[in-house]
């Protein structure tokens, strides 16, 4: 039954995630338990576990709905972001081998020949997104901060975050991507400082497009 609840797990948060389940939506469990087919007591637990994460909520007269997230949650996150995925970059620049730089420098790479690339959009921002959670999870891993790594996966898990690229302007990415070099040549330099500075502007400018967008709709 555990594994079971796991896997439920998973396909609702990936769901989420994704934004195939939109913020708000409803999460009926007898209907989730026929069209997984299973019965009910997995898909609760499943649901009880999304809503410790904050991904779901779940109240007496409302059942469990996506959870949904105003200008001010946004704003508290990434301004979270900005203090925890900064401090994350002091912490491993003076670690950083050269083996984790060259694999920073190499994402960054791969990132820069994606923006310029002819696919669609519908094919090279997930792409991107993809790539900048490798980046920003290597740097934190490389933090070797268990905790820290925690305190950031409950942050950077809420969808709009995590899907950050879908609302970027060209400028904005653009200005992305030079963020992501200059981190990458910072922690080159062993200037922690330099690195967590760059981090935490973006981390906010990041902040700036998601909020303006979130506003515009």
């Amino acid at each position: 039954m555990a594994k079971i609840a796991s896997t439920v797990y998973e396909q609702i948060r990936t769901a989420i995630l994704s934004g195939e389940l939109s913020n708000s939506e409803r999460l009926v469990e007898e209907d989730l338990a026929v069209s997984l087919g299973i019965s009910r007591t997995p898909v609760r637990e499943a649901l009880r576990r999304l809503a410790a994460e904050g991904l779901v909520d779940v109240s007496p007269n409302r059942g469990a709905r996506v959870a949904e997230w105003d200008a001010d949650d946004l704003r508290e996150i990434f301004d979270l972001r900005s203090i925890l995925e900064s401090h994350a970059c002091e912490l491993a620049t003076p670690r950083a081998s050269a083996a984790e730089i060259a694999f920073l420098e190499n994402i960054c790479d791969e990132m820069e020949a994606l923006a310029k690339t002819e696919l669609s959009s519908e094919q090279r921002l997930p792409a991107l997104a993809a790539k900048n959670r490798i980046l920003h999870s290597k740097i934190i891993e490389m933090s070797n901060s268990s905790r820290l790594g925690l305190l950031i996966e409950t942050l950077i898990h809420v969808p709009i975050v995590m899907q950050t690229y879908k609302v970027y302007s060209p400028e904005a990415l653009a200005r992305s991507l030079r963020h992501h070099r200059e981190i990458v040549t910072a922690m080159k330099a062993g200037d922690e400082v330099w690195a967590a500075s760059v981090m935490r502007a973006h981390v906010l400018a990041a902040r700036e497009e998601v909020l303006g967008q979130n506003e515009a709709e």
